[in-house]
């Protein structure tokens, strides 16, 4: 049995690197969904994320919301986005799409692209700044096999919060949470039960 961390809006230097040193210590692996636009300048952390075990999929190139912007935009970032990982040796396979919110030909994008789109089941809710004991009590009820858990490694567009530190001590907690219920931490592409 097993259940999916995901962060996404990075990577961000000082909260990628601290979320990987949690993961790090609790045994766990994670997915990453990255912004393709952060990830070429932060190269090392990319590097690191796979080394680590993790996966690296893609958010997008910049966070741009599919229902605010035309389909040709999104195509260009998509395509920007998969360029610039590719330099990176990152071929991503899923794709989550900024705040979940898919255009009626966001699914053609993505089939078009050999993607698959991912969302979650279990919302943390860190952008608010809530507190680990308050996201972990959130997600609770939802961290079963198969699930789908919604963090963030950096800070997109709408946070109320200043930085990661809360999402970095929730990672410890969702994993030992995980662990009591008999769940393995394992980045989404190998979770069977959300398997395609």
């Amino acid at each position: 049995m097993e259940v999916s961390l995901t962060f996404d809006d990075g990577p961000e230097p000082r909260w990628t690197a601290e979320v990987l040193d949690a993961l790090a210590s609790a045994g766990a692996r994670a997915t990453f969904f990255v912004l393709a636009a952060k990830a070429v300048r932060e190269p090392g952390l990319v590097e690191r994320t796979l080394a680590e075990g993790h996966e690296v999929q893609l958010h997008g190139n910049r966070h741009l919301r599919h229902t605010e912007h035309d389909r040709d935009t999104i195509e260009g970032d998509t395509d920007a986005a998969l360029a610039r990982l590719d330099l990176l040796g990152v071929r991503p396979s899923l794709w989550r799409l900024p705040w979940g919110r898919a255009a009626s030909w966001s699914a053609a994008i993505a089939a078009d692209r050999g993607l698959r789109m991912v969302g979650w089941d279990a919302d943390t809710h860190d952008w608010r700044g809530d507190s680990a004991a308050t996201m972990l009590d959130a997600v609770a009820a939802d961290l079963r096999d198969g699930c789908i858990v919604l963090a963030h490694d950096g800070l997109g567009p709408g946070a109320l919060r200043g930085g990661c530190a809360e999402t970095v001590a929730l990672v410890g907690d969702l994993a030992r949470l995980a662990d009591e219920r008999g769940l393995a931490c394992v980045p989404v592409g190998e979770n069977r039960a959300v398997a395609p």
